[in-house]
């Protein structure tokens, strides 16, 4: 019996953790998630829930910014959808950072940044979670690049 469970519970977590197919059903679950450090946000913790930003078709994942997070001004080759899980997130647009013209996103705040648009964030005082969605590929590119974390 515990051998029949331990391999229903895998089977489980191979489905729910499983990249989707065009067309299929995905479910996903916390537990299930699988958190990284992201090489383009030192400090955070990034997991992938459905897709790949870097590949054609729909993606989705989740990033965990300690209290405070800055991240510099940038843009995407691809639409960004954002949406707050927990904590508060602001966001700015423009090349340059300036947190006195950024907007306060609460808990449901969201927001949908254009391709090539610049812009910029940070967390509030606690850990944030937020959400992000769109079509890929995609990918990050600093304004300036010498605040390209990868570069340095």
């Amino acid at each position: 019996m515990r051998i029949l469970l331990t391999v229903l519970i895998a089977l489980l977590l191979t489905v729910t953790s499983a990249p989707a197919q065009q067309g299929q059903h995905v479910t996903m679950t916390n537990d299930a998630l699988k958190w990284v450090e992201p090489p383009t946000f030192p400090g955070a913790k990034l997991a992938i829930v459905q897709g790949d930003p870097g590949k054609e078709g729909p993606f989705v994942y989740r990033v965990k910014f300690p209290a405070n997070y800055k991240i510099a001004p940038h843009y995407h080759k691809a639409v960004e959808n954002v949406t707050v899980l927990s904590g508060t997130f602001f966001i700015g647009m423009g090349e340059k950072f300036d947190q006195g013209s950024g907007k306060e996103l609460p808990v449901g705040g969201f927001v949908s940044v254009p391709a090539t648009h610049r812009h910029f964030a940070w967390a509030g005082g606690q850990e944030t979670l937020v959400q992000v969605h769109g079509v890929g590929p995609t990918d990050i590119t600093f304004v300036n690049p010498a605040d390209d974390p990868r570069k340095k």
